[in-house]
């Protein structure tokens, strides 16, 4: 068996180190790829204004990110129940929507919602939120911060309105890149170099219409000169 390894030149030994090594090497590049993100899971105070008082809980909540397509889906989830009815709110009478507010490198909100609740509420029972989805875009690049905001629920005509009264700490960080850029300087740009050759200050394009004009300007002065050539043969003819 080893004058056969010796022989065809392979070992056991020698292939598997192989291996591992380009399978730390993918490895690498996975995480030498991968967008950095950092997420945690905070507890918010939510202080609601009920139609019928006001009511208080805290919930762990994360936010979570997948990115695609130039955006990110991000996905708000609570981890306990907020607020109560006085009454059973059956099938797909609650519908949850919130506000995720950005910090870092972009400022505003992204709005997030979720589907009805898929089963009935008992009465004065803490109500599960589903989890709330939406779709945030980066207008610029850097770091950016997500924080549960306001929490709207809607039940039975009714709107209860939660908002964060402890001042959380961003649930989700991540690093972010732009698909415009600097789009505004971007497009000063262009429309300065636009304005500059319209002016007579910038330089004449070249491209295909200067190609055909230029060819036209060529093919027009072969022809006057074929033409002349023409006129001076026939006048020499004449006088031989």
């Amino acid at each position: 068996m080893a004058r056969f390894y010796e022989q065809h030149g392979r070992r056991p030994g020698r292939a598997a180190g192989l291996a591992a090594a380009v399978a730390m090497a993918a490895g690498s590049a996975v995480m030498l790829t991968a967008p950095a993100a950092h997420a945690e899971v905070v507890d918010v105070n939510y202080q609601c204004k009920t139609p019928i008082g006001s009511k208080g809980a805290v919930s762990p909540i994360d936010i979570t990110s997948t990115p695609g397509g130039g955006a990110y889906k991000l996905v708000m989830s609570f981890r306990k129940g907020v607020s109560s009815s006085p009454v059973e709110l059956g099938k797909g009478a609650m519908k949850p929507s919130a506000l995720i507010t950005l910090g870092g490198a972009e400022s505003g909100t992204v709005p997030v919602a979720g589907p009805p609740n898929d089963q009935a509420i008992p009465a004065n029972t803490p109500i599960k939120i589903s989890d709330l989805s939406g779709t945030y875009t980066p207008k610029g690049s850097g770091k950016v911060t997500f924080t549960a905001s306001t929490l709207t629920i809607k039940a039975l005509g009714t709107t209860t309105t939660c908002t964060p009264a402890n001042h959380p700490k961003p649930s989700l960080t991540l690093d972010v890149k732009g698909t415009g850029g600097s789009a505004g300087a971007s497009g000063s740009t262009g429309a300065g170099a636009a304005g500059g050759g319209s002016s007579g200050g910038q330089l004449p394009q070249t491209g295909p219409a200067d190609s055909a004009l230029a060819l036209g300007t060529l093919g027009g002065t072969v022809l006057l000169a074929g033409g002349a050539g023409a006129l001076w043969l026939t006048r020499r003819h004449q006088r031989v």
